[in-house]
């Protein structure tokens, strides 16, 4: 069984209603599941006026990644039904985004397929509810816990 990190983002529409989707779909998927606080961000990556909500999940499962890949996409286009990129390829406003953040310290380098997720390091809403999920977890890549990397990125948000 491995242990599978989830980030949920939302911010179009009733984004708690969204969120609250999301993880009953992913409930009736997988099971159990612990849960993070949900954090409130700006969009990362693109301007909008609308912040996110996100909240990050931990499930254990025997499928491989890309089982779960393919699971949890089906959950989002279940209900957004559209994508989350815009027509030149950027990001775009969303009702619902599920990132896989990590599967145990496995790393895969796939084209539609990372883990961890590429933008880890780079995103306060992956790392602080990945803080709470999974204190003594480490980087497979940096060997840094998630507490580490939120510091690291709030040092280089300050300079």
């Amino acid at each position: 069984m491995a242990t599978v990190f989830v980030n949920i983002g939302s911010n179009l529409g009733n984004r708690r209603l969204n969120l609250s989707r999301a993880m009953r779909a992913i409930n009736a998927e997988f099971g159990d599941f612990e849960m993070s606080h949900v954090v409130e961000t700006d969009p990362w990556g693109f301007a909008s006026p609308h912040p996110f909500l996100n909240v990050g999940i931990a499930f254990s499962t025997d499928r491989t990644p890309r089982e779960v890949l393919s699971a949890l996409q089906g959950i989002e286009k279940s209900i957004d039904g559209r994508s989350h990129r815009d027509i030149s390829g950027g990001y775009a406003d969303r009702t619902v985004d599920i990132d896989i953040v990590a599967i145990d310290r496995e790393v895969i380098d796939e084209e539609d397929l990372k883990v961890p997720h590429p933008h880890l390091r780079e995103r306060r809403f992956f790392l602080e509810p990945m803080c709470e999920l999974a204190a003594g977890w480490r980087d497979p890549e940096s060997g840094m816990t998630p507490m580490e990397m939120l510091a690291q990125l709030s040092q280089d948000n300050k300079e």
